[in-house]
């Protein structure tokens, strides 16, 4: 019992030293009611995004800081929405990427993790679905706590260290039970505890997922507007809200946009044929649009994106009467560039794409400029990590960027 009332008189200071160095996180971490959890299925600490169940054990090992990074990691789990994202992803690859963009957030804020804590600062700035696929399929990596859900089709338990283990009730293939007196309605509203020790909490429904994910949603926005009134709002959490708040259109969106708008439909006084009467009417007229999309061939990208790209390149055209100049280029031109498709064919990668060398986006842009050739767009497919030309030339360009490289001119786009 002293166990127990030492980890709960530790995570309270937690609680309100949180509130006064990040009130932001604080006014989060608030929402989550502290629960004494079994041991049997919790060994550190888990959320459901209802309450924030603990080891006493675990607790009991930790400084004062680092109980404020696992109140804050928790908080944020839900803050995130992590609960209900993760649709048909693997369970341990998509706990695995949550923690590491978690961690990432907080220690940028300058809390102190545990030992172990997931922190590749190879993912720094990127979302738990920009992570995932960049996290092995056989990944040994260990979770901080235990990820409690039942989105994506597939109820499930994740034991704490991303073991991908399952509680004993889980295992059983019966429902977990909540601890006695405890219950929640669709909208996560917390119901009468008796104070005892929570064995593990009933799984998400899609519906309950559905309506915590927006309950979380306004709390963040509300804890934002709160703290950034009182002038304490750090702008990487203004940018993370107003991000999730209003969040970016996908990539196909956005270059279907992009290629709509270079379409030159317009209006056109040419005579008509003296069959059709005297009047000169204004009448659409529609020219084939000239786009020029280029590849990087250095090895950032995957062969399997590529074909994506292109593919969804194939769809758009026919549907803006496009021409399609290709171009494939590392740190040179591949020698055989251009490949061009006329607006009725369909756009094929060639069966072998020269690269895998440095990359460099000059080559392209010197090439359209000895050819005297001017796209009416160009769109580059890259990771934006590269030598770019010292200025933009005279036709729109958009980069289709993967990872977090930034382009010096130009519309970026993120691959998401």
């Amino acid at each position: 019992m002293s166990e127990t009332r030492n980890a709960l008189n530790r995570l309270s200071a937690g609680r309100a030293r949180l509130m006064l160095e990040h009130p932001f996180i604080g006014a989060l971490v608030m929402h989550l009611p502290l629960r004494v959890a079994s041991g049997h299925w919790c060994e550190t600490v888990a959320t459901d995004a209802r309450a924030l169940y603990f080891n006493p054990q675990f607790i009991d090992t930790l400084g004062l800081a680092q109980t404020q990074f696992v109140l804050a990691h928790e908080a944020m789990h839900c803050a995130l929405g992590h609960f209900a994202r993760r649709s048909h992803r693997s369970v341990r690859r998509w706990d695995v990427a949550c923690d590491h963009a978690v961690n990432l957030l907080l220690v940028g804020e300058g809390l102190t993790p545990p030992p172990g804590a997931l922190l590749d600062p190879a993912y720094r700035g990127l979302s738990a679905e920009e992570i995932y696929p960049l996290i092995p399929e056989d990944t040994a990596e260990r979770t901080l706590d235990v990820h409690v859900d039942g989105a994506g089709g597939s109820a499930r338990f994740a034991s704490a260290g991303g073991s991908g283990g399952s509680a004993p009730d889980a295992q059983s293939g019966a429902m977990p039970a909540v601890e006695p007196g405890g219950s929640w309605d669709d909208a996560g509203n917390e119901g009468r505890t008796n104070g005892g020790i929570a064995s593990a909490p009933p799984l998400l429904s899609a519906s309950q997922a559905e309506a915590l994910a927006q309950a979380w949603q306004s709390r963040m926005v509300a804890a934002a507007q709160q703290v950034r009134r009182a002038g304490r709002l750090a702008s990487t959490w203004q940018r993370l809200v107003d991000r999730l708040v209003q969040p970016e259109l996908p990539w196909r969106v956005l270059l279907a946009r992009y290629m709509m708008s270079a379409a030159r439909d317009d209006y056109s006084y040419q005579r008509p044929s003296r069959r059709e009467g005297d009047a000169l009417l204004p009448r659409v007229a529609s020219a084939e649009v000239d786009v020029c999309i280029a590849l990087d061939t250095s090895g950032s990208i995957a062969a399997a994106e590529l074909d994506a790209f292109v593919a969804e390149v194939d769809a758009l055209k026919s549907q803006v009467r496009a021409r399609v100049t290709l171009l494939a280029c590392d740190e040179s031109l591949d020698a055989r560039s251009p490949w061009r498709f006329s607006a009725w064919e369909p756009v094929l990668l060639p069966d072998e794409l020269h690269g895998g060398g440095g990359t460099s986006f000059i080559p392209v842009f010197e090439w359209i400029a000895h050819a005297r050739y001017r796209p009416d767009l160009l769109v580059y497919f890259t990771d934006a990590e590269g030598d770019f030309p010292d200025a933009a030339p005279d036709f729109p360009v958009v980069w289709l960027v993967k990872g977090r490289g930034m382009v010096p001119w130009g519309e970026r786009v993120q691959l998401n």
